[in-house]
């Protein structure tokens, strides 16, 4: 095919949307010559910025989109686009639908394989599975090479660092310290270091290092700030700079600590250390961030709490599991950090 155009389709999470990124560097790479049309909610749109001769097309689930009628009104839409084939890199009953529209209009359509029962096993209580699952950005890649565009991940190349945000110029200019990225917060509590933990981390690392805080919300905000108005030497980035130039800074971070969230994706897109703290899940789920290495992760003891993982979200923590994610001491942390550092 002389002129490809593919038309891309994840609505969320954002630490899923951002495993999309390797895999379209790796596509733009092989087929030079591709164009694409990504279809998700307006707020991840910055996560492509560094692409060309790409189409960000915003849904808007709370208006036109909404519901079934909402879906029709979509695919009407999406048909007006030149696009050649359709990769669902989502798997939900909102795709399914969209999938069986352009399947009955002659369009080819194919869907990754999210593993399900796979991950069943991995995370039920019984007769558990414990093994690595298949990484989700080796899925992504899967659509591709079923719609006849095989790629392979290990030719990836990152970007080069973006634009340093204006208003953090002065302090690249006079400080000479290494940048820390430090993301506490995840979606569900069984996947969140204590934060009173998280604070002794912090006001250790920040002694010698540069430390820039990560969140997003009201609360995560006001949490963050007490942390930087604590220390000298933290940084909140909510609500100061918009999430295009949060992920600009993260070119130029040292490392960055992460929940299994979708901060560690973003980091790593960038080509950053990541180190990940895993409570409730776990690295072989599949979400590791991209081209880090396992020993990257630091996960809870499975011989005193052998029930992890207890899900792929983090949402559920077992009877006598609520402190389990303290026997993660924060020297552990700290230690393991100055070692990537180093």
């Amino acid at each position: 095919m002389k002129n490809p155009h593919l038309l891309l389709i994840r609505f969320s999470a954002l630490g899923d949307v951002a495993m999309t990124v390797p895999v379209i560097r790796c596509l733009y790479k092989t087929y030079p010559n591709i164009k694409i049309t990504f279809v998700s909610r307006p707020h991840v749109a910055p996560l492509f910025q560094e692409f060309q001769k790409f189409n960000f097309f915003p849904t808007d689930f709370e208006g036109r989109h909404k519901g079934l009628k909402g879906v029709w009104t979509l695919f009407q839409e999406l048909k007006t686009i030149p696009f050649t084939a359709v990769a669902d890199l989502h798997s939900v009953l909102r795709t399914y639908l969209l999938g069986f529209l352009f399947s009955a209009y002659g369009y080819k359509f194919r869907t990754f394989d999210k593993g399900r029962s796979e991950k069943k096993a991995l995370t039920r209580r019984k007769n558990k599975k414990f093994q690595p699952l298949i990484p989700t950005v080796y899925r992504y890649a899967d659509v591709f090479r079923k719609l006849g565009f095989p790629i392979s991940l290990e030719y990836h190349e990152f970007p080069e660092k973006r634009e340093l945000p204006q208003s953090l110029l002065f302090l690249y200019q006079v400080n000479d310290k290494k940048w820390i990225g430090i993301a506490p917060f995840a979606a569900h509590s069984g996947k969140m270091y204590p934060l009173d933990l998280m604070q002794q981390v912090i006001n250790f690392l920040q002694k010698d290092h540069l430390i820039f805080l990560f969140g997003a919300g009201v609360t995560e905000k006001q949490r963050l700030e007490v942390w930087e108005k604590a220390y000298k030497n933290v940084y909140s980035t909510a609500g100061k700079i918009n999430f295009k130039d949060q992920l600009n800074l993260m070119s130029y971070l040292d490392l960055m600590i992460s929940m299994d969230s979708a901060n560690g994706h973003l980091a790593a897109n960038a080509g950053i250390k990541v180190l990940t703290i895993w409570g409730m899940t776990h690295p072989f789920c599949g979400f590791l961030p991209f081209q880090q290495p396992l020993d990257h992760a630091l996960t809870l003891n499975r011989n005193k709490y052998p029930h992890v993982p207890t899900s792929v979200y983090g949402n559920i923590i077992p009877p006598d599991y609520e402190n389990a994610f303290r026997s993660l001491d924060p020297k552990t942390v700290i230690e393991k950090t100055l070692e990537m550092l180093n």
